[in-house]
């Protein structure tokens, strides 16, 4: 991008000048002050942001407040995409707006002015984190020396430690440890304290000999394998690119990237014998021989799956070939351009794709890429950030990640026909979460998979109608509910049903979890639950809850999904599930049995069973502070819990909130929800000797996610507490 060289604001030979330092001298980074990281580069291309990305999760992993800034955007009238990325993955509670700097004119303007601002606007930033990743500017594809220097410059007076991104694309090894050295030396002439290198885009064969060059540096340096999909343009990349429009084709398809670019010149059986994944094939419009053969080589068995097609030219398919392809309703996207071939393939070659926010394939890999080859633990005590006490939404769905892959639990997804649950399942094995087993017909699963550019070979994939599985599960269901007069023939057609067939792999321990719910109706999901995997010995009553994650804190509530008038024994059953279910979270589980009068201030009959129900859990659980009845505020607040019960060891601490029926805990969590920002993580089940989890009809891809994370934790603490039991006998 040639407005990204600012050559005027830095003059080489005067990195720090008195006027840049009187900058910091005039916002002082106190010790308390956040730990600052600053991603920086000597051109283009480097993949800065998908290094910012992985140390954003690293940091975020380990607890703190994580914030984002850029110093240099490209634009005040178009969005950041890098930025916008970031902000999202943060764990800070910072806007958009509030993470940026200046923008390239105003540097060009006046940069002295200009990096006052930059500080100005970082330490709004760092007052609201423990750890801030700011990402440097952007460059031309020219090695610009001065960018660099102005980038030093601004990182001296944020007081941000400087990590060098090198490109090792198309470089020896020698040449990229070279590259490193001289902007190196560029740096710390501006004074910047420079805390390790990182080579982007390397040789795959040759990552270990890139560090080996770059430990001449005397840093510590990390290299990450060049990966194309980083770099791919999705299809509807491409189609803005030349200036197409969609022809035919599944619309999601279009954000499938396309690895690779081929001109099909040459006959159609040539071009068959060509074609490989993700590739996207150039052919005129009027080549009617090779447009049926590649729309039909992407729907059969045995061929690789393609990204698209372009049909260049500006004609129209032949009105034949045209209703033909039509009326097959083809799934591969079909775009059309003016240009003539040669334009068109130069363009397509020369595109190159962005990593926005909502490029899943992308996010997904270059978190892969950091966690495989870049040591955390290294960077995060690099940085010294400490770790505040507060937990944030996105702090806690970062832990509950974590935890997961800590200990790798097989989870079941029956609903493998749903883009949503395959688009999840992609995410959770190329993140390493847990290991999947995903139920539908083999074939197109995989298919469709493809289709959405997944990688699902660590998947398994089980056709109920046809797995080897299938006999023993009949046998052990038509056993289990034998007193209802199930014979092996129904229990045949039942186990036909992927969700019966999915809980029936976890009872009988061919996974440790279930998800469901994303197509089907939440009884849907917990009947079979509730006929093979039954309660634990000591609950007869499965509930759930709904983690929430407000701004600084987690709380649990429960029930308010499952039960709708339970009684005082059900109250008691759903108050001790839920201290337990909030302990596996991490959270010190202090229950309020709420009611609408506080203490001994009310009666009646509603407030009587809480009353009760309260009773019940001290008897069951005397070591778990519950307190109750009790309002809400006097739950939660301290002041009125201050004035209406001084002496509880719960009210105004409490973060488990136990609601005393389904349609007040139900409104209650949505209005926390709507009204408080809150994130609702749930409903988690609880009750079962098993995990079993329902999923919203209306769940995003990130919801099913988070819920598989959950499962594989509550299965992690079933395989614990089997694991105790063995011990004490």
């Amino acid at each position: 991008m040639a407005s990204a060289s600012p050559s005027s604001p830095a003059s080489p030979s005067s990195p720090a000048s008195p006027s840049s330092l009187s900058a910091s001298s005039s916002a002082p980074v106190s010790s308390s002050a956040a730990s600052s990281i600053y991603v920086a580069s000597a051109e283009g291309s480097t993949g800065k942001s998908a290094i910012a990305l992985g140390l954003v999760h690293m940091l975020a992993g380990s607890g703190a407040r994580v914030g984002v800034f850029r110093p240099i955007t490209r634009s005040a009238d178009g969005p950041d995409h890098i930025l916008e990325l970031l902000v999202r993955h943060a764990t800070a509670s910072l806007d958009y707006a509030d993470c940026t700097g200046v923008t390239y004119d105003q540097v060009h303007a006046d940069p002295e002015a200009a990096l006052s601002e930059i500080v100005a606007r970082y330490h709004e930033v760092q007052a609201r984190s423990d750890a801030v990743v700011v990402v440097g500017s952007d460059h031309t594809d020219v090695v610009n020396q001065s960018e660099l220097a102005y980038n030093a410059r601004i990182a001296v007076n944020l007081g941000a430690r400087v990590l060098l991104a090198v490109s090792g694309h198309g470089r020896e090894p020698q040449q990229t440890a070279e590259l490193a050295s001289h902007s190196l030396a560029e740096i710390r002439s501006a004074q910047a304290h420079v805390v390790g290198v990182v080579a982007n885009r390397c040789d795959p064969d040759g990552l270990d000999a890139v560090t080996a060059a770059l430990r001449a540096t005397g840093l510590p340096a990390w290299a990450l394998p060049e990966v194309p999909v980083l770099f791919a343009p999705t299809m509807a990349e491409l189609c803005t690119a030349v200036g197409g429009t969609v022809y035919a084709g599944d619309p999601a398809l279009l954000a499938r990237e396309a690895t690779s670019v081929m001109v099909g010149g040459m006959t159609a059986e040539h071009i068959l014998e060509r074609i490989t994944e993700g590739q996207v094939v150039i052919v005129p419009a009027d080549r009617s021989d090779a447009l049926l053969a590649l729309v039909s080589a992407h729907e059969a068995e045995g061929f690789p799956s393609l990204a698209g097609i372009v049909l260049n030219g500006g004609l129209a398919p032949h009105p034949a070939i045209d209703a033909l392809v039509k009326g097959t309703k083809p799934r591969l996207p079909m775009i059309r351009c003016e240009q003539g071939t040669f334009t068109t393939a130069a363009i397509a070659s020369q595109t190159r794709g962005q990593m926005t926010a909502s490029s899943l394939r992308k996010v997904d890999t270059a978190l892969d890429l950091m966690e495989r080859h870049v040591d955390g633990d290294a960077l995060r005590d690099l940085m010294r950030v400490e770790i505040p006490e507060i937990v944030t939404p996105q702090m806690f769905e970062f832990q509950l990640l974590a935890r997961a892959r800590a200990d790798r639990r097989r989870i079941v997804l029956p609903e493998g026909d749903d883009d949503r649950i395959l688009r999840a399942a992609g995410r959770l094995i190329r993140r390493g979460i847990v290991e999947l087993s995903i139920l539908g017909d083999e074939s197109r699963v995989r298919q469709r998979a493809a289709e959405l550019g997944l990688e699902l070979d660590g998947a398994q994939v089980i056709d109920p109608a046809e797995s080897g599985l299938r006999h023993a599960f009949i046998e052990e269901y038509a056993r289990l509910r034998a007193h209802r007069g199930v014979t092996e023939d129904v229990a045949a057609e039942v186990m036909r049903d992927p969700s019966y067939f999915g809980t029936m792999m976890v009872h009988m321990g061919a996974a440790d979890g279930m998800v469901s719910g994303a197509a089907h109706t939440t009884a849907h999901t917990i009947r079979p639950a509730f006929e093979i995997i039954k309660t634990q010995p000591d609950v007869s009553t499965v509930s759930s809850i709904f983690l929430m994650c407000l701004a600084d804190r987690v709380l649990a509530f429960g029930d308010c999904a499952v039960v709708p008038d339970p009684t005082a024994e059900q109250l008691a059953d759903i108050a001790v599930s839920s201290a337990r279910t909030a302990a596996q979270f991490g959270i010190d589980p202090r229950v309020a049995m709420l009611s609408y009068s506080t203490g001994e201030s009310g009666a009646g009959a509603d407030v009587d069973k809480v009353r009760t129900a309260t009773g019940l859990v001290r008897g069951r659980s005397p070591e778990l502070p519950v307190e109750g009845p009790v309002q809400f505020d006097a739950a939660v607040e301290p002041s009125v819990a201050a004035a209406k019960m001084p002496d509880s060891p719960v009210a105004g601490r409490a973060t488990v909130l136990v609601f005393p029926d389904l349609n007040t805990g139900n409104n209650t969590y949505k209005a926390v929800q709507r009204t408080a920002g809150a994130v609702a993580v749930g409903p988690v089940l609880q009750g079962l000797r098993k995990p079993v989890n329902d999923l919203s009809r209306g769940a995003l891809v990130q919801d099913i996610v988070n819920t598989v994370a959950i499962t594989a934790i509550q299965a992690q603490e079933v395989a614990r507490a089997a694991e105790a039991g063995k011990d004490h006998r």
